[in-house]
């Protein structure tokens, strides 16, 4: 049974969540500030943290950066604060996604879902589906799934961005990750790099680029591959 720790100050949102997941055969752990959590994930070992960042003791950044010094458990950001930097910091000092308050219970358990099965699989699959096209990162190949097996011809940067994205499937990757992991350290701000090469790849890759299904942009955090 998958063990979940939630983390908040507010009663009723940590009931809420305790009877609805309860409900879905997820074992629940609750801690109502940031020692509580740490203590807890220390002593019970979670199997997923969902965390809130307004927390009475410390802020829930630091309690992401303390998790992330031993252990890397999927945490999901489940705060009111829905401003781009708090979210781009709770993202790059380790969590793997967020969601924001007031929350709709059937996203959240998506997305429990989505991290939880990422953290069940020890190997990223060599070929992944995108729309009528199969991505083969071992061969570097894109080809159509018809009969006709047309390929796609994707440039280095294109590769290299789609490659950092399929091998999170279901994870929210941050702006900056993308950026310092496609063009390196110095190109952290060059955000629109990154608007211009998703469109490019949409193009090329989706069965409606103006709608897209697998190439998804979280506004203000980043980008995510939905499978």
């Amino acid at each position: 049974m998958t063990r979940i720790l939630v983390v908040d100050d507010e009663p009723q949102i940590l009931r809420a969540l305790r009877i609805n997941l309860h409900a879905r055969r997820y074992d629940v752990l609750t801690a109502a500030d940031g020692a509580e959590a740490l203590h807890t994930a220390a002593n019970h070992q979670p199997d997923l943290v969902v965390l809130d960042l307004g927390l009475p003791d410390m802020d829930g950044v630091d309690v992401i950066r303390k998790l992330r010094e031993w252990t890397p458990i999927p945490i999901i950001v489940l705060s009111g604060r829905a401003g781009s930097p708090d979210k781009v910091q709770a993202l790059d000092a380790g969590a793997d996604d967020y969601v924001t308050k007031p929350f709709n219970i059937d996203e959240l358990l998506a997305r429990i879902r989505a991290v939880t099965r990422r953290n069940t699989t020890t190997d990223t699959p060599h070929q992944t589906r995108i729309g009528r096209y199969t991505v083969d990162l071992s061969a570097h190949t894109v080809r159509a799934t018809d009969d006709t097996h047309h390929a796609v011809h994707l440039t280095p940067t294109e590769w290299h961005l789609l490659e950092v994205l399929l091998r999170e499937p279901g994870k929210l990757v941050s702006q900056r990750h993308l950026l310092q992991q496609v063009w390196g350290p110095t190109y952290q701000q060059e955000t629109h790099y990154l608007r211009q090469y998703m469109a490019h790849l949409r193009r090329k890759l989706e069965p409606d680029p103006t709608r897209p299904r697998h190439l998804l942009t979280e506004p203000g955090m980043g980008y995510r591959f939905q499978p």
